[in-house]
């Protein structure tokens, strides 16, 4: 059965945003070599990924500036290769092929997907979507990159949890930047 994996930059201090919204403090490895990097081998074990509305609206179809490096490129090229998948309570009037738009039961249909063939699934966010999933237990693995960074305020990435997730630890992984890997599995069951 496939995994859904919940993948996420976060501050030292716990935060996926700044006050504002702002991601202004993510790093992005750039060592030219995107494909070997930890995060394109990442992209290579998911197929799919999952986004709220409001992260598709700024994520899902975005694009590096013109003058953006090579690991940007690679790194949007890699991700608009996938399914997307956006849970909603509003369908836009403008469908294309490349999104399906899912406003069902969030258990029901995350759980038929996992059972679909095909490689992982990437849960990308926003932080109301993420918290739906962990409650519901749907989260096997949480891959978190954790930033040099204290911000003091912002959108936190836990927030609303209803109970407790024990989790083990796979791997921790430094990177060039400064920012560190964290891989967990979920101990629940339920996932």
């Amino acid at each position: 059965m496939r995994k859904i994996i919940l993948d996420l930059a976060v501050t030292l201090d716990g935060f996926i945003e700044g006050p504002n919204g702002e991601i202004d403090w993510c790093i992005l490895d750039d060592d030219g070599d995107f494909k070997n990097s930890d995060f394109g081998r990442f992209l290579d074990t998911v197929d799919t990924i999952l986004y709220g509305r409001i992260s598709y609206d700024l994520w899902g179809e975005y694009q590096p500036k013109p003058d953006a490096g090579a690991t940007m490129k690679a790194l949007f090229e890699a991700v608009h290769s996938k399914e997307k998948i956006v849970f909603s309570n509003t369908i836009p009037q403008t469908i294309t092929k490349k999104v399906t738009y899912v406003n069902d039961d969030l258990v029901t249909w995350a759980s038929e997907l996992r059972k679909q063939p095909g490689k992982d699934i990437w849960l990308y966010g926003g932080a109301k979507l993420i918290t739906g999933f962990i409650n519901a237990g749907l989260v096997n693995t949480y891959r978190l990159a954790v930033h040099p960074i204290i911000l003091g305020s912002g959108k936190p990435l836990f927030d609303q949890i209803q109970q407790r997730h024990p989790l083990r630890l796979v791997s921790s992984t430094p990177t060039s930047s400064g920012l560190i890997v964290l891989v967990y599995e979920s101990q629940s069951g339920n996932g």
